[in-house]
C-alpha cells in the first residue's frame, strides 16, 4: 500500500427505519467506528427481553453515513480502494455517483472507487442494511449473542496504491523444508522483482532471515522462501512468529510494499489425534458467540482481543470455536501472539441443499460458499487459523456438503476442515473430505459427552450416572465389537423432528450407520451446559446500551415468590454444583485416549437462547467467583492428574481403589516421576504414598500406578480429601470422599415414623409427640422429582423445545440449598450445596412444593428451582402441628438404607428428632400439611 486515509470520527447521519430513501439535509452526526445501538441513536426500545438482553436502542433498517473528505494532488494517478471492516450489508455513493453493493458479514467490504476519486473534495455515502442479509447470519447477527447491530464496527479508510501493487498475498508455511511458498496477483505490470525478507519477534530468540529477490514473468508470483536451519516454530507452547516484508520492485524501484506477519506451523490430523509441528496436541476449547455485553459487538482491536484471550488461556483454554461466525481480524492476530488455535465457522445454521432439490436456494448457499472463500483469502495467513467449519448442526446433503468441502481444501490446505459442528446429530457421517469429525454421539446411546438436554435423550452420564472417576468415551468412540453387517441402518425417507435453535424443525436423517468408526481426530461438541442461578448483582454491570432486563425481570420474580433474598445463595450453590459437574465432564474427556479435543458451552455466561447462565465466568469474561482459574486447570490444562475410581461414599475399613494416571500435552518431555497422594481432613493424614514411574514412554497417557487402602475407622462422618501431586510440579489433583462410621446403628425405637398424616400421626401430633414423616414418592403429586444434576442449558427454552415435540419435560432443578449449620448435620456432615453425599439420597426423592406456605418458612433443605418457576421446594423441613412437631423428608429411604449415605442421614434425622434441639419455629395446621403432602 502507499498510503491511508483514515476516515474515523464524525459522519452526518440518519435512521431511515421504513427504508423510504435518502433525505438530505442529514438530521444528526454519528462517530464510526460504532453502531448506531452503542451511539443511543434512534427511538428507545420500551421491550424487556427475557431470553436474551435487551438492545435499549434496537434498530433494524437503513442507516445512511456521509462525509465530505479532501484528496491531495499526491494520490493523483493511485488507485483507491475504501475499505469498511466488520458491517452490514453496505452500498456506497461517491459524489452521488453508485459504486456499488457488498453484503459480507466476515470480511471487510473493500471498493475500487479509483474512478471515483481524483485531487480535490468528494462526498462519501455509505448506507448500512442490517434486514436484507444474503443469509440469517447464525451468531454473527443475533439477538442471543452480538445483537442485531446497524453500523460500521472496525477500521475506515481510503486506501491508495501505485498502478503496480501486490493483491491476494498469501504465505504458505513449509516446516519440514523450513520455508514459506508465496502466493500473490500483481496489478498493473506484467513482471519484474519480488524481494522478501523475515524478521522474528514474538519469541525469546530473535532472527534476522536473509533477504532474498525473486524475478518473475507474468502477473503472478509463486516462489519458495527458505529460512534458515534455526527457523522458529509457531505453536500454542512457543507461538513465535515473523515480520514479513514484501517489496514489489518494477523497472528498478519499489512499486509496493505489503508487510504481514507469518507463523511457520503444521497443523495435523494424524489418526485419532491433532498434531503441532509433529507433537500432539488435545484442544481445549472453548465456543464462542461473539458475546460482548457492553457494546453488543465484537471488538476490532488487537488489545481488547488479548485481554479476552488471555483469560480464557488462563482457564487453560487452547482453541477457539466460533459459533456460525467468524471474528474480525483483530481475533487472529490476537491469538498469533498468544498462541490458541481458532476455528471459524460460516455463518450457516440450517440445511445445505443439493441444487436438484426442490427448496434448494441457489442465492444463499452461493453467498455461503463464496463466504468461505472470502474468509480464507482474509485471514487464511494467520499461523492460529488452524480449522475451518462449514455451520452449525447442519442437515441436507451429505453430497452437497462433501462437495463444497473438497473446494475449501483444494482451495487453502493451511487449515484442517469439517463438514459442520454436530452435523446430522442423530445420523452422523464422517465425510470424505472432512479431516476430524465434531459431534455428540456416533449412534443413539454411543455419547460423547457427559449432558444433553430431554428432547435429545439418553441424557449423559453426568446428569444420571452415580458420581465415580471411572467414565470415558474410548468403547463409544471405537466399540471393541460391532455386532451387525454395518450397513444403513436408515434411509433418506426416514424424517425425524429435532432442536433447531430455540424451536424444533422436521429433517430427513438420511442414510447413516450406526457402526460407524471415525478414522480422523473426534472433538466432543458443546459439552457441559450446567446452568446456574443468574447472579443479580450483574444487573449494575450493564452500562452501555445493552441491558440486563431479563436478569431484573427474574429478580422481580424471584422476590414475588418471597425467595428474593436467597437469590445469592441459589447463584452461589447451584454454582459450586455446575463446577463439580464440569470437573467430571472434563475429566470425562481427558480419560478418553481416542479423543482428540472438546468444545466447551461455554466458559462465560451465554446471554441468549432463553438466557443460558453456563459459564464459569460472566458475560462480561469476569469470575463468578465460584472456582479459581488455578483450581479450574487442575482438570482442564496441557496436564491433567486424575485417579479412577467407583465411588465417592465408603464405611469405614472398606477397601478404596483407586487407578492413578495423567494426559500429558505439554512441550516438556518427562523423564520420571513421583506422585505424592496423601488421604487426609483439614486436621491430619490418615494414609500418604508415593507412586514412582521412572521409565516413561513418549506417551500422552501414562499410567502412573494403583493406590490401595483400607478407610480410616472413623468415629463419626468425616470429609476426606484424596490428594495428588507431581513432585517437582504445579500438577495437582484433589477428590473429596464422604466416610462413615462402619457400625451406626438406626434405631427407629420410640420414634413415630409414617408416611402420610394419617389420623393415628394426627392424634399423636394432638397429644404433643413427635412424628416423622417420610412420604411415599409416588402420593406425592404436589412435587417435582429429584435430579441430583443441575438443569441444562436453560429451562425455559427446553421446556418449551420438549413441550412441542411431546416429549417428557426437564426435571429443571438445579442442586440444593443446605442450611448446613442446622443441628441435625452434627451427624450428616454438609456444605452449604450439593456434594456427592447427596446423590444417591436426591436422586430417590421428590421435593415438596411449598409456595403457598409462609414467607418464613424455609426447608432445612431446599431444592433450588430455575428462574422461570421459582418454586420453594423443600426436601427436608420440619413444623409445629397441633402441639406436636413433625419432621418431614421426602427420601425413599427404602431405596438407600443400604448406601453408608442412606443410613447415616436416617440416622442423623432420628437422633435430631429424640434431642431437644428439636423445635421448629413454624406453625402448621394440619390440613395446611396434608395440602402440602397430598
Amino acid at each position: 500500500m502507499y498510503k491511508s486515509i483514515d476516515l474515523s470520527g464524525s459522519w452526518d447521519f440518519q435512521l431511515d427505519e421504513e427504508k423510504a430513501g435518502l433525505k438530505l439535509p442529514f438530521s444528526d452526526t454519528m462517530t464510526l467506528p460504532g453502531t448506531t445501538s452503542y451511539y443511543k441513536k434512534g427511538k428507545k426500545n420500551k421491550n424487556a427481553e427475557i431470553g436474551c438482553l435487551t438492545d435499549e436502542y434496537k434498530f433494524e433498517g437503513y442507516a445512511w453515513f456521509s462525509k465530505k473528505i479532501e484528496v491531495s494532488a499526491e494520490f493523483t494517478g493511485k488507485n483507491c480502494f475504501l475499505y469498511l471492516e466488520r458491517t452490514r450489508v453496505t452500498t456506497v455513493w461517491i459524489d452521488d455517483e453508485r459504486v456499488g453493493t457488498e453484503s459480507s458479514l466476515c470480511t471487510p467490504h473493500i471498493y475500487n472507487v479509483t474512478k471515483y476519486i481524483s485531487a480535490g473534495e468528494h462526498t462519501i455515502k455509505i448506507l448500512v442494511d442490517n434486514t436484507d442479509y444474503p443469509t440469517k447470519g447464525g451468531h454473527l447477527t443475533s439477538p442471543d449473542t452480538q445483537t442485531n447491530w446497524n453500523g460500521i464496527t472496525g477500521r475506515i479508510e481510503l486506501q491508495f496504491f501505485n498502478r503496480a501493487h501486490l493483491k491476494d498475498v498469501q504465505l504458505y508455511p513449509d516446516v519440514k523444508n523450513k520455508s514459506a511458498v508465496v502466493k500473490a496477483n500483481v496489478v498493473g505490470a506484467n513482471g519484474g522483482s519480488f524481494v522478501i525478507s523475515m524478521e522474528s519477534f514474538n519469541s525469546a530468540e530473535s532472527y534476522i532471515e536473509k533477504e532474498q529477490k525473486f524475478d518473475f514473468s507474468g502477473n503472478e508470483i509463486s516462489i519458495t522462501y527458505k529460512l534458515s536451519d534455526k527457523a522458529l516454530l509457531w505453536s500454542e507452547y512457543n507461538p513465535n512468529l515473523y515480520n514479513v516484508k514484501l517489496e514489489l520492485v518494477i523497472d528498478g524501484e519499489v512499486a509496493d510494499t505489503y508487510k504481514t506477519i507469518f507463523g511457520l506451523r503444521e497443523f495435523k490430523a494424524e489418526g485419532d489425534k491433532f498434531t503441532i509441528n509433529g507433537e500432539k496436541t488435545f484442544l481445549r476449547g472453548k465456543h464462542d458467540g461473539l458475546i460482548f455485553p457492553l457494546t453488543g459487538f465484537a471488538p476490532t482491536t488487537v488489545e481488547e482481543w488479548l485481554k479476552v484471550l488471555k483469560i480464557s488461556k488462563s482457564y487453560g483454554i487452547n482453541h477457539y470455536r466460533f459459533h456460525t461466525c467468524c471474528p474480525p481480524e483483530a481475533a487472529f492476530e490476537a491469538a498469533d501472539l498468544l498462541g490458541i488455535y481458532m476455528e471459524p465457522e460460516l455463518p450457516f445454521w440450517g440445511t445445505v441443499t443439493a441444487r436438484t432439490d426442490e427448496n434448494h436456494n441457489e442465492k444463499e448457499q452461493s453467498f455461503l460458499v463464496e463466504e468461505g472463500f472470502r474468509i480464507l483469502k482474509s485471514f487464511g495467513n494467520h499461523p492460529s487459523f488452524v480449522m475451518m467449519s462449514m455451520g452449525n448442526e447442519l442437515w441436507g446433503s451429505r453430497e452437497r456438503i462433501n462437495e463444497i468441502l473438497g473446494g475449501y481444501r483444494k482451495f487453502d490446505n493451511r487449515h484442517l476442515y469439517t463438514e459442520g459442528s454436530n452435523n446430522f446429530q442423530f445420523s452422523p457421517v464422517i465425510l470424505e473430505n472432512e479431516d476430524f469429525f465434531c459431534g455428540v454421539r456416533f449412534a443413539k446411546n454411543r455419547l460423547i459427552r457427559g449432558s444433553y438436554a430431554m428432547c435429545d435423550a439418553p441424557l449423559g452420564h453426568v446428569q444420571v450416572g452415580e458420581p465415580n472417576t471411572l467414565r470415558d468415551y474410548d468403547e463409544h468412540i471405537h466399540p471393541a465389537e460391532i455386532n451387525s453387517d454395518g450397513k444403513a441402518s436408515s434411509n433418506s425417507e426416514n424424517t425425524i423432528e429435532i432442536q433447531y435453535g430455540t424451536t424444533v424443525k422436521k429433517v430427513s436423517a438420511g442414510e447413516y450407520d450406526e457402526n460407524i468408526i471415525p478414522k480422523v481426530p473426534v472433538v466432543s461438541h458443546e459439552i457441559g451446559q450446567y446452568a446456574t442461578f443468574p447472579n443479580f448483582n450483574e444487573i449494575k454491570k450493564y452500562t452501555g446500551s445493552i441491558k440486563a432486563k431479563n436478569f431484573e425481570i427474574f429478580k422481580e420474580r424471584l422476590e414475588k415468590k418471597g425467595l428474593g433474598d436467597l437469590a445469592e445463595k441459589y447463584f452461589n450453590c447451584s454454582g459450586k454444583l455446575a463446577m463439580a459437574c464440569y470437573k467430571e465432564e472434563l475429566e470425562a474427556a481427558f480419560r478418553s485416549r481416542k479423543m482428540a479435543g472438546f468444545q466447551i458451552l461455554d466458559l462465560q455466561d451465554f446471554a441468549g437462547q432463553g438466557t443460558a447462565l453456563v459459564g464459569v465466568l460472566d458475560a462480561f469474561m469476569d469470575s463468578k467467583g465460584l472456582i479459581s482459574d488455578k483450581e479450574w486447570k487442575t482438570f482442564c490444562s496441557a496436564a491433567v492428574l486424575m485417579a479412577r475410581f467407583e465411588k465417592y461414599n465408603y464405611a469405614a475399613g472398606e477397601n478404596f481403589k483407586a487407578h492413578v494416571e495423567l494426559s500429558y500435552y505439554k512441550n516438556v518431555p518427562l523423564k520420571n516421576l513421583n506422585v505424592l497422594w496423601k488421604l487426609k481432613d483439614e486436621e491430619q493424614t490418615y494414609k500418604e504414598g508415593k507412586l514412582t514411574v521412572s521409565e516413561l514412554e513418549n506417551s500422552n497417557y501414562i499410567d502412573i500406578g494403583d493406590i490401595e487402602i483400607a478407610m480410616p475407622n472413623v468415629a463419626s462422618m468425616k470429609k476426606l480429601k484424596l490428594q495428588l501431586e507431581v513432585d517437582g510440579t504445579d500438577i495437582e489433583k484433589y477428590y473429596d470422599l464422604w466416610i462413615y462410621p462402619k457400625n451406626i446403628s438406626v434405631d427407629k425405637t420410640g420414634i413415630n415414623i409414617f408416611n402420610e398424616l394419617s389420623k393415628e400421626a394426627e392424634t399423636l401430633l394432638k397429644n404433643g409427640e413427635n412424628v416423622v414423616l417420610l412420604p411415599t414418592l409416588e402420593n406425592l403429586k404436589n412435587s417435582i422429582e429429584g435430579f441430583y444434576c443441575t438443569d441444562f442449558w436453560c429451562y425455559p427454552m427446553f421446556r418449551s423445545i420438549s413441550e412441542s415435540m411431546n416429549k417428557e419435560v426437564p426435571v429443571g432443578t438445579m442442586g440444593l440449598l443446605i442450611d448446613n449449620n442446622h443441628p441435625i448435620f452434627k451427624d450428616f456432615y454438609s456444605e452449604e450445596y450439593s456434594t456427592y453425599q447427596w446423590w444417591n439420597i436426591v436422586t430417590n426423592s421428590r421435593s415438596v412444593i411449598m409456595d403457598d406456605t409462609a414467607k418464613e418458612f424455609r426447608p432445612i433443605v431446599q431444592t433450588i428451582d430455575n428462574f422461570e418457576r421459582n418454586h420453594k421446594l423443600g426436601l427436608m423441613f420440619e413444623c409445629k402441628v397441633n402441639k406436636g412437631k413433625v419432621f418431614v423428608c421426602s427420601c425413599d429411604f427404602d431405596k438407600i438404607i443400604d448406601k453408608p449415605e442412606g443410613k447415616q442421614l436416617l440416622y442423623s434425622i432420628l437422633k435430631y428428632v429424640r434431642s431437644g434441639e428439636f423445635n421448629p419455629n413454624i406453625e402448621l395446621d394440619a390440613d395446611a400439611l396434608k395440602n402440602l403432602l397430598k
